[in-house]
């Protein structure tokens, strides 16, 4: 076997979900992972119920079944240093007609490798258990009646948006999370993913493909409901700028760019027959734009922007004391700092296990962490995040030139012209990198941060 093959062989990779009971099918190839419906993929009966109301077909059951194949494929095997693995999914389906279309095929592999970069390869088969979905119809009945869905979190941009994008009793709020949130507006049932998966290990922990939960599970409710509008509520830097400056050696990330949105678009119109689309209406804002025009709105108040969640963390580091705070160092966590302090809002010193950013002394910043290993995991972490948010901030003086490819793209996916996109672009970026820039001032000279920015690891007392 020559190099080339051997290395293929590694990365191609084959997951086949069967029903629950059934036996796996003959001739598979040798290292096919199983993954049986009810085990390693369980879908919640309770939760579930809240997807079946009116309109709801076997077809949308599949659906969210693919969602959680796609978990456990890209979650199942770690990606070689090229990055791409060929991923092959054989997937138990009720509407077998409609999924063996060319279009529905074409469009679902073309959104899944623009977004995590991954060759997908679908051999779906005839389900022969009966559908959960579909079955006893109830009505989704709402006081007045919806004009925007909205994936809806603890984040700052998903309740900023939501306020901006229209009056509270008009958003269908969905929640695409794996654990139950407090609900906080209103009667949106859609209030939880209504599967799990285990099993994978999590030998991959990029997981892309959640970008791809988000989006199908978004065009089913807003399906159900007859929704044409999803409101995508990432500001501009959280947009944009991973695919912008991607980081060194790593697939751009994509998950709420307008080019992916575009091709979710195409797959979900010709697998449910559904025009749907994806707005951002912040892309061209940074958070902190956001937050301020959030606050404009009359009866606002500073409080419920603080009271958000931003960090992505679930590590031990994170639970203090039973509480959960913020990290104060993963790019989540710098991009929310910088934007409360241009937005010019203040946060209590409690809120973030790694508070002080103004220290050169990296033991003393860290000193709430009380492993050497969670250190140097949140050291990582944080010069990743703060090199990120400088390189983002450095594009702002590129000549224009070294901005077309980028422009040609976003301008192709939002039916802009580039003279326009270069603009906005622009713009978005000049305010990135003065609301950065001030608030790395504001710190100190001599940092662990700035040290960071320069391009170190460690802080300068090390």
């Amino acid at each position: 076997m020559s190099d080339d093959t051997a290395t293929s062989s590694r990365r191609e990779k084959f997951l086949c979900v069967i029903e629950k009971e059934k036996n796996p099918p003959q001739g598979r190839p040798e290292g096919t992972v199983i993954a049986e419906i009810g085990d390693e993929i369980y879908f919640e009966p309770e939760i579930l119920d809240t997807f079946d109301v009116e309109g709801c077909q076997p077809l949308h059951y599949d659906l969210l079944l693919l969602a959680a194949a796609v978990e456990f494929a890209d979650r199942r095997w770690k990606r070689p240093r090229g990055w791409s693995r060929t991923l092959n999914l054989t997937l138990p389906v009720f509407e077998l007609g409609t999924w063996q279309k060319s279009e529905v095929i074409e469009h679902l592999q073309r959104a899944l490798r623009h977004l995590t970069g991954d060759a997908w390869r679908f051999d779906f088969v005839q389900a022969i258990d009966v559908s959960p979905l579909g079955l006893r119809q109830g009505v989704l009945h709402f006081p007045k009646k919806k004009t925007f869905a909205i994936a809806y979190s603890e984040g700052l941009d998903s309740r900023a948006v939501s306020a901006l994008s229209g009056k509270k009793d008009e958003a269908l709020c969905i929640r695409v999370a794996n654990q139950p949130q407090r609900r906080r507006n209103g009667d949106s049932p859609f209030d939880q993913i209504p599967f799990r998966v285990k099993g994978h290990g999590s030998s991959e922990s990029s997981f892309r493909s959640r970008g791809f939960q988000f989006a199908a599970v978004t065009a089913i409710a807003a399906q159900l409901s007859n929704i044409p509008r999803i409101v995508v509520p990432e500001s501009g830097q959280g947009a944009l700028g991973p695919v912008l400056r991607p980081l060194h050696n790593v697939y751009a990330d994509y998950r709420n760019h307008p080019t992916f949105f575009r091709k979710m678009e195409r797959f979900t119109r010709a697998l449910l027959g559904h025009d749907v689309r994806y707005e951002q209406p912040r892309l061209w804002h940074t958070k902190a734009q956001t937050m301020s025009a959030f606050l404009a709105i009359r009866g606002k108040s500073k409080e419920e922007l603080i009271n958000t969640r931003s960090c992505w963390q679930t590590r031990r580091v994170v639970n203090v004391d039973g509480v959960r705070k913020h990290c104060g160092l993963c790019a989540a966590c710098l991009l929310r700092r910088l934007s409360i302090h241009a937005a010019e809002l203040e946060e209590t010193a409690a809120t973030y296990v790694v508070s002080d950013l103004s220290t050169g002394d990296l033991s003393e910043a860290f000193a709430a962490i009380p492993l050497k290993e969670d250190r140097l995991i949140m050291m990582e972490y944080g010069s990743i995040g703060a090199r990120h948010l400088q390189h983002l901030a450095d594009m702002a003086t590129w000549p224009d030139d070294q901005l077309t490819q980028h422009v040609s793209e976003i301008a192709a996916a939002t039916d802009a012209t580039p003279e326009e996109t270069l603009a906005n672009l622009r713009t978005l970026l000049v305010n990135h990198a003065r609301e950065w820039h001030e608030f790395v001032a504001v710190q100190g000279p001599h940092t662990f941060l700035q040290s960071w920015i320069e391009g170190g690891r460690h802080g300068r007392s090390e």
